[in-house]
């Protein structure tokens, strides 16, 4: 839960989002949109997971402040969201098409996967190189527990590895990208609020 709700009280909408890369990315493509999300009236709010989700629409949702709810989630963890909005008194979601009506979007693996898919292995290589971690990344791909995944999963997988490189990397590979190359689950919720 946010500790200081009355910044968020002042907002039109809430975007819930799993993690501070997640919401890193999502402001790094409003700003690179020309969109200043907080003086638009639209809060980003990493749930520090997504089992989190259903506090968070409880708080924010019609039977808490009754502000607009958009958001952004993994496939794997879309369950939570679906148990989550019931949970809330928000109704019963069937699936992903139904999710995303809601203005709930799911990125196929994680949004590090999606941008990474966006931007290709050898780009993303480069941008590893340029920020002093593609030796860490070698030494990672010679593991003998990653030696067969291929490089995209291993990309994500990497970043993954250190919460600060995860971070960091979300921004790095946002703004890498050109805009009519952006991931739709992230394009369509920024899009959406």
């Amino acid at each position: 839960m946010p500790a200081r709700d009355e910044a968020v009280e002042t907002v039109r909408t809430v975007v819930l989002v799993e993690g501070i890369s997640d919401q890193l990315a999502v402001t790094a493509l409003a700003r690179r949109w020309s969109r200043n999300l907080l003086a638009e009236g639209v809060a980003v709010l990493p749930m520090h997971g997504a089992t989190n989700i259903g506090h968070f629409l409880e708080r924010y949702g019609p039977q808490g402040l009754d502000v607009g709810l958009a958001g952004l989630c993994d496939r794997a963890e879309m369950r939570f969201f679906l148990t989550g909005f019931e949970q809330a008194g928000l109704g019963r979601i069937a699936g992903r098409a139904e999710l995303e009506n809601q203005r709930f979007f799911v990125c196929d693996a994680d949004l590090e996967d999606e941008l990474i898919a966006a931007l290709g292995v050898d780009a993303v290589e480069q941008i590893l190189a340029a920020q002093g971690d593609i030796v860490s990344y070698r030494k990672f791909q010679r593991q003998p527990a990653q030696r067969e995944k291929p490089d995209r999963a291993l990309l994500s997988r990497f970043m993954g590895t250190r919460g600060d490189r995860k971070i960091r990397d979300a921004l790095v590979l946002v703004n890498a990208l050109a805009s009519s190359y952006m991931p739709r689950p992230l394009a369509e919720l920024v899009a959406a609020v």
